[in-house]
């Protein structure tokens, strides 16, 4: 059996960054931009107002008088200048009128006609976004996967389009013949298959495309004729039938190179991947919470390779440990945990159940607490580290 992280590496191995296209930006949110994007204007585009309010020259003193000579708004500037002794009504996002230095707020003048008067106590500060202050011609966004934000930078910089990957088109094949699809009527002797929606959704949720095709029969023929509807696809993903039982035919499947089979892990002992006729191929546990755990540690990094993340592999976060905990044993163990709020690290508390067949208390966790292999006792108040769900 390999470690986690060697399964790992392995599995990265095998799934390398797809090639570009270009994205409408109202298309564009989730995916992975590759190239950097490059600002075309200044943002703001000229010394704006900040404001409501009363564009001046230089710094007047409470008392000070002005003659209103025109009105600036957002979108429609004004024209001429101001000098000593006239001011421009203006608003907030308005370009500011040569000439000025200053925007007197609304709330700290008093008009009557066309003069406006300083009244005492006026903010002293002037009002004025300059020109670039957010960023200039030729700043440039770094590769990444977009978010609202993101989107909103980009169309600011007058961006119509982005180079992204290409979409990972995932294949995902659950076998076995216990299973049946939700809304059909099982035999006493099968169950509903699961995994394969939770699968489904988290590479979706990934930026990837999913295409969920029939449950694969246990037998050779019936599992090559499912196998050949991924065709096309950018990573095919089996879901059990990788152990080595009479029925588990998915490791012996021609034409499979492995790259791995077998790991130190709880759940997903029998984890396996290689290529399929070239085709990056991942094979899962059967039983759902392994499946679903192994696709949080292998599939997902995968996909967000393929996408281009430089840093695909999951990130572990710190917790503080709120019960005692026996020693582990010679696989690293991702127990279902759930976290609480603390002062400075988050509490974790493992479930007392941890069937890797319990999806009632995968669905009440928020938290994969990790523990090392041969890991010593922890006892309570220990620092350890996790992976959110």
């Amino acid at each position: 059996m390999i470690s986690v992280e060697e399964a790992l590496a392995r599995c990265l191995a095998l799934a390398a960054p797809l090639a570009t296209e270009t994205v409408p930006l109202a298309l564009a949110a989730g995916r992975w931009m590759r190239a950097p994007a490059v600002a075309a204007r200044d943002q703001p585009p000229f010394p704006a107002s900040a404001m409501d309010g009363y564009a001046v020259q230089g710094g007047p003193a409470p008392g000070d008088s002005f003659t209103v000579i025109g009105e600036a708004g957002a979108g429609h500037g004004f024209a001429g200048r101001v000098g000593p002794g006239t001011t421009v009504r203006i608003f907030t996002g308005a370009p500011v009128p040569e000439g000025a230095t200053r925007v007197l707020i609304q709330e700290d003048v008093t008009r009557d006609g066309d003069r406006i008067t300083l009244s005492s106590g006026a903010d002293a500060a002037v009002h004025i976004r300059p020109q670039g202050q957010d960023f200039r011609v030729g700043d440039s966004l770094s590769p990444r996967r977009l978010r609202p934000a993101d989107l909103a930078l980009l169309a600011a910089m007058n961006i119509p389009a982005v180079t992204c990957s290409r979409r990972p088109v995932v294949a995902l094949i659950a076998t076995g013949d216990e299973l049946v699809m939700p809304g059909e009527d099982p035999r006493p002797d099968q169950i509903i298959a699961s995994n394969n929606f939770a699968l489904k959704a988290m590479v979706e949720a990934e930026g990837a495309e999913a295409r969920l095709l029939p449950i694969a029969r246990d037998t050779e023929t019936d599992l090559a004729a499912v196998l050949a509807l991924a065709e096309g696809a950018d990573l095919i993903v089996t879901i059990g039938g990788a152990s080595v039982g009479d029925h588990d035919l998915v490791g012996k499947v021609a034409g499979l190179d492995h790259a791995f089979w077998k790991l130190a892990l709880r759940p997903g002992k029998p984890l396996m991947a290689g290529r399929l006729h070239g085709t990056p191929m991942l094979g899962l546990p059967g039983n759902p919470v392994s499946a679903i755990v192994c696709g949080q540690l292998f599939l997902l990094p995968m996909v967000r390779a393929m996408l281009g993340d430089p840093a695909p592999a999951p990130s572990a976060r710190k917790a503080r440990l709120e019960v005692d905990l026996p020693a582990n044993g010679p696989r690293a163990h991702y127990m279902r945990a759930r976290l609480a709020p603390g002062e400075g690290l988050p509490g974790i508390v493992p479930f007392d159940r941890q069937d890797s067949a319990l999806l009632s208390i995968l669905g009440q966790a928020d938290a994969l607490l990790i523990r090392p292999v041969n890991d010593a006792p922890r006892g309570a108040g220990s620092t350890v580290e996790y992976l959110p769900l």
